[in-house]
């Protein structure tokens, strides 16, 4: 499906707000700041109008929406109280205080874990996932994974940016998510 015109112009306005630091946290990486984003309260609301009105079309619409820590808590909050519907933080290990479910994932440099409240989704709830950013999609595939076990329909993953050369959206499409990004850096 190719993006409208009026997508392609989010995008571009998007792109321009979000602010690239060279070598951070490590020589080589660029790394692609979100917080300018949030900043400024027009590119805010049209980066948040761009999510809403995808998710208020009926066959589109989660039941719930299921953000990752910790910047898709930003997001995914704000689009769940947009959709009228609940949210949900799928948390660091260690962070919730009632029985959780967990699931691990690889990093460069090791693992790590995320969790959620056992009673967060009900089996068949359909649930929208919400990060910031896809890198190499580890943490987005431990929150699917997450609300798999406990029975939900991760109905899209989103973010605002695709990193696509890390390989983590062509992982998460090719694991079933189908997933949906304003704007990618590829090449960049």
């Amino acid at each position: 499906m190719h993006p409208t015109m009026h997508e392609l112009q989010v995008s571009d306005y998007l792109r321009k707000h979000i602010r690239t630091v060279p070598d951070w946290p490590v020589p080589g990486v660029q790394f692609r700041d979100i917080t300018p984003l949030l900043q400024d309260p027009k590119v805010f609301r049209v980066m948040v109008d761009a999510f809403v009105h995808r998710y208020m079309d009926p066959l589109m619409r989660p039941d719930v929406v299921a953000g990752l820590d910790a910047r898709g808590f930003i997001l995914g909050s704000v689009i769940a109280y947009e959709l009228t519907v609940g949210f949900v933080p799928i948390r660091k290990k260690g962070k919730l205080p009632f029985h959780t479910v967990q699931q691990s994932y690889e990093l460069e440099y090791g693992s790590a874990t995320v969790e959620l409240h056992s009673d967060a989704v009900k089996p068949g709830q359909r649930v929208l996932l919400v990060d910031d950013l896809i890198a190499t999609g580890g943490t987005m595939m431990a929150g699917l994974q997450l609300l798999q076990k406990l029975g939900a329909q991760v109905v899209e993953g989103c973010a605002i940016v695709d990193l696509p050369e890390l390989g983590g959206s062509a992982k998460l499409r090719s694991a079933g998510l189908p997933l949906f990004t304003l704007l990618d850096f590829a090449g960049h």
